[in-house]
């Protein structure tokens, strides 16, 4: 893999890691578009951790105040930590299963393209659907809404679904209001990544040479830097507009990915 394809996946992963697209759909597509015929799995997933490190930078002070919380066992800190860990669980759980399948599917950019293209059309569906909100924070949301985000979360283990996406739009469906649901999206990614990247690392850590570990590297820092932009414009994007611009964003890409694909 090339620097500039590294730099180029690196700036791909950060833009598209927190907003509900599928950043690993995105460096799928990007790498057949730019004739990366490896194995990348392994560098899709793990320079994921450099946009999950931008959250951490950006809500250290949210995340301090529950350390802190938590040692004084303040009802809000606790209510927190237990509803990241519940959502985290499932997708936990399920990854186990479904490891080698998931790193199969990072191969095919039409199901990709076929998931950009339905996500997008889920997306504009519940939007239009959604109720009233009924949560309006994270420490306020029931043990049940939670779990249910994390059985949702599953879902983006397909390539192009979008973790974020997933994970958004089951928490709005669940009553969670809008700014809520992306946020906790946000601090849900931390556990989630680290693990999903932890426990690929550990299957693959053998195969991977010098140029490996450097290109990983390189990405990850470029990831982490586009994303401190991306995280804050998305805030503002979605309190304004809603998610519907991403909706349309996905069915076009993807039609035009579909297409190209199939067209080959």
């Amino acid at each position: 893999m090339g620097l500039i394809t590294i730099i180029l996946l690196g700036i791909v992963e950060g833009l598209t890691e927190f907003i509900p697209v599928s950043s690993t759909g995105h460096l799928v597509l990007a790498g057949a578009l730019m004739g990366v015929e490896q194995d990348h799995g392994t560098f899709d997933i793990v320079i994921q951790l450099g946009a999950i490190l931008a959250v951490v930078v950006l809500y250290w002070r949210r995340f301090w105040n529950v350390g802190k919380g938590l040692l004084g066992l303040e009802q809000g800190a606790v209510a927190f930590t237990r509803n990241i860990l519940l959502a985290f669980l499932p997708s936990a759980v399920i990854g186990l299963f479904v490891y080698k399948f998931v790193k199969a599917m990072l191969g095919s950019p039409i199901i990709v393209a076929v998931a950009l293209i339905v996500g997008g059309v889920a997306i504009l569906v519940i939007e239009r659907l959604v109720k009233q909100p009924t949560t309006p924070s994270v420490e306020a949301m029931s043990w049940k809404t939670a779990l249910g985000i994390g059985m949702l979360q599953c879902l983006s283990m397909i390539p192009g679904v979008s973790r974020s996406g997933a994970t958004i739009m089951g928490a709005l469906s669940l009553g969670v209001e809008r700014k809520t649901a992306a946020e906790f999206s946000f601090f849900l990614a931390v556990p989630t990544m680290i693990a999903a990247s932890g426990y690929d690392l550990y299957k693959s850590s053998a195969a991977l040479g010098a140029d490996d570990w450097q290109a990983i590297g390189l990405g990850f820092v470029i990831s982490f830097i586009v994303a401190l932009v991306v995280i804050r414009w998305f805030i503002g994007i979605v309190s304004r507009y809603g998610f519907a611009p991403f909706a349309w964003y996905r069915i076009v890409i993807g039609s035009v990915a579909l297409i190209w694909l199939l067209a080959k």
